[in-house]
């Protein structure tokens, strides 16, 4: 089944507002809660975006956006990497491992949907 933005977000609370709030912007969600299972939920389910936690559970949000971008089906998938990290060196190796986008926690909504938006290519309009 094709979904619009899959979430890879260990933190139940977090995972469940990010669901919420991208829901509500009209896209289909679907979520993986640790770094393993990423990549099959990407093939499995072929999102148009990932929303990735660098933190997470079994690989680094890092080792995974470095798999992505390495393999020739998925290279090209929008990535935005949201993290708790926002050290500079955190931002720079996410956009040397080729992250599209990057909002650090605690995030505003609307930079979230905004940033989702603009990797999928749309306008503001579909929140009207």
């Amino acid at each position: 089944m094709a979904i619009d933005v899959l979430i890879a977000e260990d933190e139940p609370s977090i995972l469940e507002a990010l669901t919420f709030v991208l829901e509500r912007a009209g896209w289909t969600i679907g979520a993986v809660t640790d770094g393993e299972a990423v990549m099959e939920a990407i093939r499995r389910s072929q999102p148009r975006v990932l929303v990735l936690d660098i933190m997470l559970p079994k690989r680094s949000g890092f080792e995974v956006l470095k798999q992505i971008r390495a393999d020739r089906n998925t290279q090209s998938l929008p990535v935005l990497v949201l993290t708790a990290k926002g050290q500079q060196q955190d931002r720079r190796i996410a956009e040397e491992l080729g992250a599209d986008k990057f909002v650090t926690k605690p995030y505003a909504n609307a930079d979230v949907v905004d940033s989702v938006r603009a990797l999928l290519g749309e306008t503001a309009a579909r929140s009207a």
